[in-house]
């Protein structure tokens, strides 16, 4: 059977007296791994990954996280990628279907995904129109400045003005939905499959300017000099809190994604490539942006501040800085788009296939949903900067439930789940592509990890992200 024929759309079994439906799907795999690494590559990609690689210890850092990875982030996206391909359905029917028993609350996972990726659309969208914002400045060149203060100053008025933010916003929204509209393979799979290699060249040419500024190598020894004195208990939770974080697991978008896989996919194998292609990705970043910082003389500023302030002014001082200023903001932009469009699949698939709306009008419905709801974090700088609840302002209240309450409670009972609920059988015919793939080994140690490993790992995420461990 030929790639594209077996990624044909898949019916919905019938439920309540009505016949199946199709449902698209993803045509290749070159269209899988690009839309589930366009899920992972975000913009914490571009600053955080490499910021905490640098400050908590360098190459040992990596290594603890690649170790994380293994035993968290990995085993969690097979297991919702399993059970979405499976269901063939959202994320929240996903686990009514695959229940032992329908009167069990599983599909509450599902739920706590659809809220999750609301929710962090709803601030995220702010970040991203942030970033897009700025494409139209580097191109205008009124952002490049050696000072940081003036390019302090350039971000202070963007996201302080309310009518700015909300305009960049609902722009990202509407630049997502109408990719959403078109579909699985011919919106999601072919922007993805475009963005992913743009992305890629881009992160080689900025990266190739970098590495050949006079004082370079001081960026690459704080990237990669390995420091194991700075390894502490808290950095082995800092690790295992940014692999969670890191691949898009526990918000329902693997699940979701897993319903378009066809079912000749290797999924252990798609998921290795992905946190491979993910983690290239954030060290090709750290390789664009610190060796250009040091050259500089700037600071390693972790978080916005990195983007929005110290990059335009590390720009400004180089020969050609605009130009790589405004390559350097598509790329951004790029990393942002595959992460929304993601996220927005999420509420849209749930609303195509359980209520009466057609894709078009459940985009619709999420567009205006999102536009309100995520105005209140757009506008947490300016109008609603003195509101505040339980002392976060919308914004970062947002962040606080999706990040530290819904995503490790999901990815934990996800673990839970497949390891002591669905069983082995299940587990084994799945991911071995009902015994087509030679994989038994690989499935037996991801089973044992998923059963007694991650759901322990989750749980101290869950506890740190509380506050509630501290080291």
């Amino acid at each position: 059977m030929s790639e594209i024929e077996s990624s044909t759309p898949h019916e919905i079994p019938a439920q309540a007296g009505t016949p199946p439906t199709k449902r698209d799907s993803f045509t290749s795999k070159l269209g899988v791994i690009a839309a589930t690494l366009g899920s992972a590559v975000g913009l914490g990609n571009i600053w955080k990954f490499p910021s905490m690689t640098g400050t908590n210890g360098g190459a040992a850092f990596i290594i603890i996280y690649l170790i994380c990875t293994l035993l968290v982030s990995v085993p969690v996206m097979i297991t919702e990628l399993m059970l979405g391909r499976t269901a063939r359905a959202n994320a929240i029917t996903t686990y009514q279907r695959l229940s032992p028993k329908k009167s069990q609350p599983w599909w509450l996972i599902g739920a706590s995904g659809v809220l999750a990726a609301f929710l962090i659309l709803a601030f995220y969208t702010e970040v991203a129109g942030w970033v897009f914002a700025y494409v139209a400045k580097a191109i205008g060149g009124n952002i490049l400045s050696t000072d940081p203060e003036a390019t302090s100053a350039v971000f202070g008025k963007l996201i302080t003005s309310p009518g700015e933010s909300l305009m960049w916003q609902w722009i990202v929204l509407a630049w997502i939905s109408l990719i959403i509209i078109l579909g699985v393979s011919k919106g999601i799979e072919r922007m993805t499959k475009r963005l992913m290699p743009a992305l890629f060249v881009i992160l080689v040419i900025v990266c190739v300017r970098s590495l050949t500024l006079p004082g370079a190598i001081d960026g690459v020894e704080f990237l990669f000099k390995p420091d194991f004195s700075r390894i502490t208990p808290g950095v082995f939770l800092a690790a295992m809190g940014l692999a969670f974080f890191k691949l898009s697991v526990g918000m329902g978008t693997m699940t979701t994604y897993g319903s378009y896989y066809g079912d000749d996919q290797d999924i252990p194998g798609s998921a290795l490539k992905v946190m491979l292609s993910d983690l290239s990705v954030s060290i090709l970043a750290g390789l664009a942006i610190f060796p250009a910082v040091f050259a500089f003389g700037f600071k390693p500023d972790s978080g916005p501040s990195l983007l929005f302030i110290t990059l335009p002014a590390v720009f400004a001082s180089m020969p050609f800085g605009q130009f790589f200023m405004i390559l350097f903001s598509i790329l951004a932009a790029i990393a942002a788009t595959g992460a929304m469009l993601s996220l927005m699949e999420v509420p849209v698939s749930y609303l195509a296939e359980r209520t009466k709306l057609n894709r078009t009008q459940a985009t619709i419905l999420t567009f205006v949903l999102l536009a309100a709801f995520g105005a209140t974090a757009a506008l947490s700088n300016s109008l609603l900067a003195d509101v505040k609840i339980a002392g976060k302002t919308f914004f970062d209240l947002y962040d606080f439930i999706s990040s530290s309450l819904l995503l490790p409670i999901g990815g934990f009972f996800l673990a839970v789940f497949a390891g002591w609920v669905w069983g082995y059988p299940k587990v084994r015919d799945s991911l071995s592509n009902h015994g087509v793939l030679k994989n038994e080994k690989a499935i037996k140690a991801y089973y044992q990890i998923v059963r007694y490993v991650a759901p322990v790992l989750i749980l101290l995420v869950l506890l740190n992200g509380l506050g509630l461990i501290k080291w």
